[in-house]
């Protein structure tokens, strides 16, 4: 309950005394001249203020406020529908949105996609940093996930809340193909595809063997001071693997020189019979402990590639060269001479046959009519 009392004189002093229910107490003073009429209104301010104000005498009276206006309803919303508007512009959405800050229209263009809710929010808080909610829900008040799609979002109308402003945006609706538009596009496209390949396949092989060749020409320039220093460690390290394979070899020998001499001069059979027994599963424990290092059976083609590789590679990092630049070198030029020599390749030349003596006395416009209507008989038979 609140008391409320108001006294008018002369002087035109309007006193209004508000008491709530928490026994607090707040004033209002106007002064205007006399006979003139004066209001207050007093909404929810539990505090206490003092206020006066001046007005003139050949001013107009104010006017009385009406009662305060309600919250929107649906039909406000729908009458503000269309200053949000959406279209459609080279197969993406483009949204209209008043921004509140600037009261300027700013149109958002959005991948269906790639795009998300939270995405398109997102520049709406960027484009104007006075907005502090923004949100977009269904027709019936379901709020849209951020994680939704801006393809699922573009399906059915939506709402969107800018600070305190609702707009009911109207999605255009957008014809979807059937399976038969489909196959129909498709095959149009092949019998395009075809033509493009019957009249300009040449033209265009031509470009892209010139194309190759000059990428070719560059890898064989930055390859050459490599394949210099390359041969130069090939060498160096073919000899050394060569002395050591005659090391190995002389080694041999010599231990089949000192088994024989311990066998027939020094000694009997019957003496060394167990030494070379232990000599041979010496030899196969060797053989073995070389396979547990290297994962590689003990052949010797094998055994002599792989000490020319380590001699080699040791020697590149002392003079610097880099073998793994060398390698990707050599894998581009192989790929692109291969590409060239298939493009060389007569039996892959997909030209069209050579014009008839007949056919010179037409125009290249009736020539190429011809080839297109041998392009749609072909299709028609195959289907």
């Amino acid at each position: 309950m609140a008391a409320a009392a108001c006294v008018v004189c002369r002087s035109n002093v309007l006193l209004v005394f508000d008491v709530s229910r928490a026994f607090s107490l707040s004033c209002f003073v106007g002064a205007g001249p006399c006979n003139k009429g004066s209001w207050s209104r007093r909404l929810h301010y539990p505090s206490r203020r003092l206020c006066s104000t001046r007005q003139r005498p050949d001013s107009p009276p104010p006017a009385r406020p009406g009662p305060l206006s309600p919250a929107p309803t649906d039909e406000d919303i729908v009458g503000i529908a269309g200053e949000v508007s959406v279209e459609y512009f080279r197969g993406l959405p483009q949204v209209t949105v008043p921004l509140p800050s600037r009261r300027e229209r700013c149109r958002f263009t959005l991948r269906p996609v790639s795009n998300t809710v939270g995405d398109f929010l997102a520049m709406l808080c960027h484009e104007d940093h006075g907005i502090d909610r923004v949100a977009v829900s269904s027709v019936d008040g379901v709020r849209i996930a951020s994680s939704n799609t801006i393809e699922a979002l573009m399906e059915d109308d939506f709402k969107l809340i800018v600070n305190d402003n609702v707009y009911l945006v109207k999605t255009p609706r957008q014809e979807r193909l059937t399976k038969e538009e489909v196959r129909q596009l498709s095959d149009v496209r092949n019998l395009v595809n075809q033509l493009y390949e019957a009249l300009n396949v040449e033209e265009h092989q031509l470009n892209k063997e010139r194309e190759l060749c000059g990428q070719l020409e560059e890898l064989k320039v930055e390859l050459e001071p490599l394949e210099q220093k390359r041969q130069e460690l090939e060498t160096v390290a073919e000899r050394r693997t060569t002395i050591l394979t005659w090391v190995g070899l002389g080694l041999m020998s010599v231990q089949f020189g000192i088994l024989a001499r311990l066998t027939w001069w020094e000694y009997s059979w019957d003496i060394m019979e167990p030494v070379t027994y232990f000599v041979t599963y010496g030899t196969a424990m060797a053989a073995y402990a070389y396979y547990v290092l290297t994962k590689q059976e003990y052949v010797l083609p094998d055994v002599k590639d792989r000490q020319h590789l380590i001699i080699l590679h040791k020697r590149a990092r002392k003079v610097g060269l880099d073998l793994d630049r060398y390698n990707e070198l050599k894998d581009s030029i192989s790929r692109i001479e291969a590409d060239i020599q298939r493009l060389r390749d007569p039996l892959q030349l997909h030209l069209p046959p050579s014009h008839q003596p007949t056919d010179q006395s037409r125009s290249p416009f009736q020539r190429a009519q011809k080839r297109l209507q041998y392009l749609l008989n072909k299709t028609k038979m195959a289907s």
